[in-house]
Order: C-alpha cells, then structure tokens, then sequence
C-alpha cells in the first residue's frame, strides 16, 4: 500500500523508459527543434518544478547531448 498522501507509486525506471524510449518519447520526438519544452509541458502537470531537471536528464539519455549542446548542434554549431 502506498504512503498516504503520496497516490500511487510505480518504478522510476518503467518510467524513466516510457519519457525516454516508449510512448512518451514518441510524444516528445526527441532529437527534434523543441523536444525539451515539449517534455517540460507533458510532464510538468505530474512533477512540477521539478519537470525541467527531468526533462534535461531524459534528453541526455534520450539524445547523448545535454540541451545546450544539442541546440548548439542544430545550429551548425556556432553561436547566435
């Protein structure tokens, strides 16, 4: 049984695959323009504040970069 107040708890790494690999990530299109605002709105109404460091790890994962260095990437590299 869950602790109360908390609502129920699944695994982290089922989750952590679903924003990462599975449907999720198929919501996100990661490796796109905009993939990280796109995971911060999906799963900012489940974690809060704590959506954006999620959502930067998930890219990682997801991508191999962090988001600075993906958005340097799409930009051929260069800086504004």
């Amino acid at each position: 049984m869950a602790p109360k107040g908390r609502g129920r708890r699944g695994n982290a790494q089922t989750l952590r695959n679903y924003w990462t690999t599975g449907r999720g990530a198929a919501k996100v299109k990661w490796g796109t323009a905009g993939d990280y605002q796109r995971c911060v709105r999906a799963v900012q109404k489940y974690m809060g504040a704590r959506a954006r460091g999620y959502c930067a790890l998930r890219h990682k994962a997801a991508t191999g970069m962090w988001t600075s260095e993906h958005a340097k990437a799409m930009r051929g590299g260069s800086r504004r």
